[in-house]
């Protein structure tokens, strides 16, 4: 613990949030002189770049996560806490977690971003995101059960419509999906059913602008839609989507309107900011962008209000050239990392501190076995070689020794055998199976 005297306790820092920007502020606090508080709603630190994979099971979520106090045992002045903060008093320096009030003299709020459906928040039963490990399973459900209610439906029309997955959004979280479920109906799972053909199913990836993957460079965006069109995905661009219910999804292409009949969509279109981004403005009276993003100083504390940091996808941090920083791990990071740097300088009397500068060393999305894009700003790599540098580096940024082990293992088994072994559905809800007469029955499928 940090070394005290009756006069000068020790500087207390807490941190709400154990996603990358928490959990690096905290691990780069390890041996300065202050107490840290990590608090968090769940007790491990989520991979967030591989969530796609336990979507679609190549993974199980135990291999992307790391319990937060193993990450942080050997940080003796750090001490976690689980639960859910739900109030700031700025006036006291007390953050409130249920009937608990802990106090901070430096807070650090890393809360992140959930799922965005642009007003539309109904749209959610029909469309899940991907956010969280449970968002992961709900989805690996749907995208497993409809391949087991297409074996059993007799009706061909009601077969396509379970054999049509529709990802909303093309990023590379819309990109990594698109490609992995198109890699599962067309290679992994071909030969498992007897009454269907899985290379029948239709795979379409919807986005709102001119291209994919619009943070890439313009020629990284046409390579990823040239390789997703070549392992079957259909990509629409330009293309809006105004309407989902049930098993009908509404696009507008610019003043044509058509429905698209699928069992299975899949939201990865948008954020918004986690509550805490509501609570800072209430209590604090610091402005938010549309999406709830705290916008912060250029040093990431918030205006008239220095000892309260915002970092990672929470933060609308546009001090480096008027556009905000993206909401990606490797920003994330690196504020963590710079909020922890700039609370021991400050320990230490230095007044006169560089303000926050996020170094891009690149961009990455992978789009199938053997073929991603890389934009490094110097160098752009695209297929084989993409995809091995991609490998490396999310093997690299994994947190736990065991995590990186296991991965490798299970991605070098994947890689030989095309073979998913984390394809399990789990839970016990009923999904909608439609009788030959198209009367609607519920049944266990």
């Amino acid at each position: 613990m940090a070394n005290t005297t009756e006069n000068q306790p020790p500087h207390q820092v807490v941190i709400i949030g154990g996603g990358f920007g928490g959990l690096y502020a905290a691990k780069s606090l390890n041996l300065a002189n202050v107490n840290v508080t990590l608090i968090d709603k769940r007790n491990f630190h989520l991979f967030q770049p591989l969530l796609y994979q336990v979507a679609t099971g190549a993974i199980s979520p135990a291999d992307i996560s790391s319990p937060l106090r193993s990450v942080l045992n050997k940080s003796k002045n750090t001490k976690v806490l689980l639960g859910e903060v739900n109030d700031i008093d700025p006036q006291a320096q007390k953050v409130l977690m249920g009937g608990e009030a802990i106090p901070y003299d430096t807070l650090i709020v890393a809360t992140g971003a959930k799922h965005s459906y642009f007003g539309k928040d109904e749209w959610e039963s029909f469309a899940p995101g991907l956010k969280t490990v449970e968002d992961a399973i709900e989805m690996r459900h749907r995208i497993f059960m409809a391949f087991e209610a297409a074996e059993k439906e007799t009706d061909p029309q009601l077969r396509r419509a379970w054999l049509t997955f529709v990802i909303v959004g093309g990023g590379p979280t819309g990109v990594e999906l698109a490609g992995a479920i198109a890699e599962l109906a067309y290679h992994t799972m071909k030969e498992d059913f007897r009454n269907i053909d899985t290379t029948e199913a239709q795979v379409l990836l919807l986005e709102g602008l001119d291209r994919i993957l619009p943070p890439f460079a313009s020629e990284l965006s046409a390579q990823a839609e040239a390789s997703l069109q070549q392992l079957g995905v259909t990509v629409q661009t330009k293309t809006l989507v105004t309407n989902i219910e049930s098993d009908v999804v509404t696009l507008k292409q610019g003043d044509e309107v058509t429905q698209i009949h699928a069992k299975t969509v899949l939201w990865a279109a948008g954020v918004k900011a986690s509550p805490l981004g509501k609570v800072l403005a209430e209590r604090t009276g610091v402005e938010c962008d549309r999406a709830g993003r705290v916008i912060v100083e250029p040093d990431l504390s918030i205006k008239g209000h220095p000892n309260i940091f915002v970092i990672g996808d929470l933060a609308h941090f546009a001090h480096q050239d008027g556009k905000p920083l993206p909401g990606v791990a490797p920003v994330a990071m690196q504020e963590g990392e710079y909020v922890a740097s700039l609370i021991k300088q400050r320990l230490q009397g230095k007044t006169s501190l560089p303000r926050f500068y996020y170094v891009d060393r690149g961009s990455l999305a992978v789009i199938g076995q053997n073929s991603a894009v890389v934009d490094l700003g110097f160098m752009k790599l695209t297929g084989f070689l993409a995809w091995l540098f991609w490998l490396l580096v999310h093997i690299y940024f994994l947190i736990e020794f065991d995590n990186k082990l296991i991965v490798m293992v299970q991605w070098g088994w994947n890689y030989f055998t095309r073979k998913r072994g984390a394809r399990l559905i789990t839970g016990k809800e009923k999904l909608d199976y439609y009788a030959p007469d198209k009367s609607r029955e519920m049944v266990n499928v």
